[in-house]
This record gives C-alpha cells, sequence and structure tokens, in this order.
C-alpha cells in the first residue's frame, strides 16, 4: 500500500481562515479535518495573527502534511482589507516555511477551476464539488472551510497532473 499524500489547503484572513486538510490515498481525497480559525474579533492585529499562527502550527504538528496550499490574493477594490489579507497569508507562509513545509499557491480562479471545472463558480457550487470530491455525507457548511478543502483538492489534482506530464511516455517502435 502506497503512502498518502497529506496537503493542508488555507483560505487566509484575519477574521477567518479558513484550514482543511485532505490525504490522498490509493487515487482516493480523503478529509482528514477542516474547520476555521477566528481570533476574537477584539485583538489587536499582531495578536490575532499570532492566534492563527498557533492554531496553524496545531494542524502542522498533528496531520504532519507534505504540503500547504495557499490560496493568494485577488483583485480587491478595497486597499485596507487586501493589506490585512496579506498579514494573514504571510502568517500562513511562515508558519509553513519554520518547519520546512512546501508551500504552492492558487489563485481562486485557479482553485475555482481544478475543483468546479469554472473558474467563476460560485461559493455554493464549490462546496456541492468539494463534497462530492471528497465522498462527503453533506456540504462543508463554512464557505471559509469549504474553500480551504477546495485548495488542498487544487494542490492534489496540480500534482497530479505535473507528475502525468513529467514522466515521458515510453515510445515503442516496430521491429
Amino acid at each position: 500500500m502506497a503512502a498518502a499524500t497529506v496537503v493542508l489547503g488555507v483560505d487566509p484572513g484575519t477574521q477567518h481562515t479558513g484550514f482543511g486538510i485532505v490525504a490522498e490515498l490509493e487515487g482516493r481525497l480523503v478529509p482528514l479535518e477542516w474547520g476555521v480559525i477566528s481570533p476574537r474579533p477584539s485583538l489587536a492585529l499582531p495578536d490575532k495573527l499570532h492566534y492563527i499562527h498557533r492554531a496553524l502550527q496545531a494542524c502542522l504538528e498533528t496531520h504532519r502534511p507534505g504540503a500547504m496550499a495557499v490560496e493568494t490574493l485577488f483583485l480587491a477594490r478595497n486597499v485596507r482589507s487586501a493589506v490585512t489579507l496579506a498579514h494573514a497569508r504571510g502568517v500562513a507562509l511562515q508558519t509553513a516555511a519554520a518547519v520546512g513545509v512546501t508551500v504552492a499557491e492558487y489563485s481562486p480562479l485557479e482553485v475555482k477551476q481544478a475543483v468546479v471545472g469554472y473558474g467563476r463558480a460560485a461559493k455554493q457550487q464549490v462546496q456541492v464539488m468539494v463534497q462530492a470530491l471528497l465522498h462527503m455525507d453533506q456540504p462543508v457548511q463554512d464557505a471559509d472551510a469549504a474553500d480551504a478543502l477546495a485548495v488542498a483538492i487544487c494542490h492534489l489534482h496540480s500534482q497530479r497532473l505535473r507528475a502525468a506530464f513529467c514522466n515521458p511516455m515510453v515510445s515503442r517502435t516496430r521491429s
């Protein structure tokens, strides 16, 4: 039996950071854990970032994933929102780097394309496809957690494609 490939997907935010751990075992995707890291709103930004760091660190220690996949920034009209989101992304990247976990980054468009097949899919479509791809009885109710699982699925799909293209087919000639 082959060892499972485990990925921690992260949908960063300073108010709510979604996380989802997905394993691929013998071609089947299996959800291990998912949820939302929500620091108290009354905390100062540095304390929120530390709270997110500690929670992601616990996920890394518990599941020991081979990679972390993080959603990139989208084009934001509100500069302040983009900056705070960038802080949360930075914490996720630093937390992975501190323990030597490889990080991959995917845009929201890439994630939706990989999971739904359409880059402009609605959140509910992502939730339904995550449910189907992970063979879950019901959709993940929290959109941030569902997005994080989708980021992990996107990474696993991307790795599968990379492996297929990096292993050239053996050509056979007639003798």
